[in-house]
């Protein structure tokens, strides 16, 4: 019952203390504008990533249709959602995934707890996009191959980061310190960091239970949905 109460609040707390954040700013139109500009970039890539990457492989692989198995996954990544912990939605995943994908218990131990500590896919996108955006806001223009640089990096440290909410910043100031970029400049997301994180644990858990079900598939155990 306390669980349910922390999830319940948990998202008006959240919206409380962004909407305080944003508040303190001196230019809050300019603020606002900037911030919705670096949320819909990554919501869209968060998008784009879970549809054309992840639903693609997974009816690659399954035959299935994708939104079935997203149906089955819902109560697992509203608990993302709301803890912002993948280490913490961990044994929902794997009962939605055992339960809803049937796939064997061995595999969802092995390959869950596996993703969650480095297939951290939403994370390294988070880090690429906030690393652009700094870059932007200081008027500093990168090359082809500085990007190229910070999703190397982006992806290099997103193994390392803990399945904690707000575990990326630590990941965000390396790549900032790499390139050269200002480090204060990570005071420029800390507004919207706890929303976007939010979203990107999400699609780090999507990412685990489905590549839970095709390792699964290609054990050759029988994982159509229930």
């Amino acid at each position: 019952m306390f669980i349910n109460w922390i999830i319940f609040v948990a998202p008006i707390c959240i919206l409380s203390l962004v909407a305080s954040a944003i508040g303190k700013q001196s230019d809050m139109s300019i603020v606002l504008e900037t911030l919705s500009w670096l949320m819909a970039s990554f919501f869209t890539a968060a998008a784009m990533q879970v549809v054309f990457c992840y639903c693609g492989i997974y009816f690659a692989f399954l035959r299935q249709n994708p939104l079935k198995y997203y149906a089955s996954l819902i109560e697992a990544l509203v608990l993302a959602f709301t803890t912002s912990s993948s280490a913490a939605t961990l044994p929902v995943s794997m009962d939605c995934v055992v339960k809803s994908g049937k796939v064997p218990a061995g595999v969802a131990r092995f390959v869950l707890p596996l993703g969650a500590t480095i297939n951290m896919d939403g994370t390294a996108l988070y880090e690429c996009v906030a690393a652009l955006f700094i870059a932007q806001a200081y008027g500093l223009a990168l090359g082809f191959g500085e990007q190229f640089t910070v999703v190397v990096l982006a992806l290099m440290t997103s193994i390392g980061v803990a399945g904690v909410p707000a575990a990326s910043l630590v990941a965000i100031t390396i790549i900032l310190a790499a390139m050269g970029l200002p480090l204060e400049g990570i005071g420029l997301i800390l507004a919207v960091d706890r929303l976007l994180d939010m979203c990107r644990t999400a699609v780090n858990v999507f990412s685990d239970s489905c590549g839970a079900v095709i390792i699964a598939r290609s054990e050759g155990e029988q994982t159509k949905l229930t």
